[in-house]
């Protein structure tokens, strides 16, 4: 099978997060938070977006709210309890229940709806070709989708916080999905899921719990074996360390001193006063951790979303390699920080970590609940300092935000991931892991094929989701083909479809 991955989300929105995501939790020194996954990363460097929002960039779009209710799984009289929640059709391409045409369902991740939706680019560009009614549904607790009012009250209150997993929303879109076939008289419509980051994880995730309403997913790049045990903990900055290294070997050598030497300043009589100075930070450093999870978020970022429509990276080490000649190593760290965030007054270490983000809210919650990664670093195994995962410091750590602990092991249980190959191959179908190599979470992903019709499209220098966003004239060639190849799958699942149906109907 052809290895491949994804294109430009340069439709990032400056104000916004990760988008997502991806803005980045704050990485700290314990190492006690996840990487946030995400569509897109938060531009806080850049001027206006370059977006506007899909609701009103394109009489196409409609609005709709479903009255979905608030807990699937229980028959408490509180379970029957409902709130509003997002969903957006475009028919402009749909050929029509009558002939049978598809539904391409995109599954809302952990951001606003309207703020992903223009950057999901291979729904509407493959429509008019598939004849796709085209569904976008928004995740619970996220975007206008929240239950009892604002984010603040729903994470406030230990009862309603419970309702917010996974499992809930995919029994939303389930539901969702189920009544627009009805409401539309499309029993018939081939329903394909897709989604990225943890949203690929929940496409991937939904065609194996509801196999009878969705008939396929695209996920891409989905992290589904960031669990337990089954990547090694380093996966995500061993990319990272690989990404630097293998652009620039002196840039990569940079960052790796520099971390000693920030260590080395701060010990220093007035050293925190040293280091504000020198990184002109908007606020003086409380402790040299902050900076280093500041710098820690850049590079991440700078990996994960780097697209040759960006070249966050080169941005970077262009700032780092290009530094004055005989400038010290923090000179050039800071000199990667201006060419990455601009030259700036000041610069704002917690820019990424803002605690009333909703974004931030809602993931802080779900990986102390049930997406717990264990994302971690050795002593001398990445060019990052060491950090490695302990999960009993991390459940300590939700226990006393939250009240109660995460379920670390929750996902495997439910979901699957151990012995992937051998589970999924006896009795799943129908789903593309899409992957780029140059993403960090791809890490976790899955690479290789585990059966003819669950395949692995990866691209060597592909980055997070570049394959689901907007075609351009300026894709490479190998992103172009990595979209063709998964088209011609999907048309595969769908022409098997209906000569099967065809075949019932005899």
């Amino acid at each position: 099978m052809l290895k491949m991955k994804m294109n430009s989300l340069t439709y990032v929105l400056p104000w916004l997060l990760f988008s997502l995501l991806l803005l980045f939790t704050s990485v700290s020194a314990s190492l006690h938070n996840i990487p946030r996954l995400g569509l897109l990363d938060k531009t806080i460097r850049r001027g206006p977006s370059e977006t506007k929002s899909t609701s009103s960039d394109s009489e196409d779009f409609k609005t709709f709210f479903y009255t979905q209710t608030i807990d699937h799984f229980n028959y408490k009289p509180q379970s029957y309890a409902t709130f509003k929640q997002l969903y957006v059709i475009n028919s402009k391409y749909w050929g029509g229940a009558n002939s049978s045409a598809p539904i391409f369902v995109y599954l809302g991740a952990e951001a606003p709806l309207y703020n992903e939706m223009n950057a999901v680019g291979f729904l509407p560009d493959n429509a008019p070709h598939f004849k796709a009614l085209l569904v976008y549904i928004e995740h619970r607790y996220y975007g206008v989708s929240i239950p009892f009012g604002s984010m603040e009250e729903a994470l406030r209150n230990e009862t309603t916080r419970g309702y917010f997993n996974s499992a809930q929303a995919l029994a939303d879109y389930a539901e969702v999905i189920l009544y627009l076939k009805k409401k539309l008289s499309a029993k018939n419509s081939p329903v394909i899921v897709f989604g990225a980051s943890y949203g690929g994880m929940l496409a991937s995730w939904f065609r194996l719990k509801y196999p009878h309403i969705a008939l396929g997913a695209l996920a891409s790049s989905a992290p589904i074996l960031y669990f337990d045990d089954i990547t090694p903990q380093n996966g995500y900055y061993s990319i990272v360390t690989k990404d630097f290294k293998e652009f620039s070997k002196s840039c990569y050598k940079t960052v790796r001193k520099s971390w000693t030497e920030i260590d080395k300043v701060a010990s220093k009589p007035n050293g925190l006063s040293i280091l504000s100075k020198k990184f002109r930070t908007c606020a003086p450093l409380n402790k040299s951790s902050e900076l280093k999870n500041y710098l820690d978020t850049i590079y991440c970022i700078a990996t994960q979303y780097n697209r040759p429509s960006n070249n966050y990276l080169p941005t970077v080490c262009g700032g780092i390699d290009e530094a004055n000649e005989g400038a010290d190593i923090l000179s050039r760290i800071f000199g990667g920080v201006v060419a990455f965030m601009g030259n700036m007054t000041c610069y704002d270490t917690n820019a990424y970590n803002d605690p009333t983000d909703q974004t931030n809210m809602g993931w802080s919650w779900q990986t102390c609940s049930e997406m717990v990664m264990p994302i971690g670093r050795g002593s001398n195994d990445t060019m990052f300092p060491a950090a490695p995962f302990v999960l009993q410091s991390f459940i300590d750590d939700c226990r006393s935000k939250y009240g109660v602990s995460p379920r670390p092991h929750w996902i495997t249980t439910y979901y699957g991931g151990h012995d992937i190959k051998l589970v999924l191959h006896r009795f799943a179908s129908n789903i593309i892991f899409a992957n780029g190599l140059t993403d960090p979470y791809s890490s976790g992903g899955v690479l290789e094929d585990l059966s003819d019709s669950i395949v692995a499209v990866h691209t060597a220098k592909g980055s997070h989701c570049m394959d689901i966003g907007r075609a351009k004239p300026s894709d490479p060639d190998w992103l172009i083909e990595q979209r063709r190849v998964e088209v011609k799958i999907i048309e595969r699942w769908i022409k098997q479809y209906h000569v099967d149906f065809l075949a019932l109907k005899q």
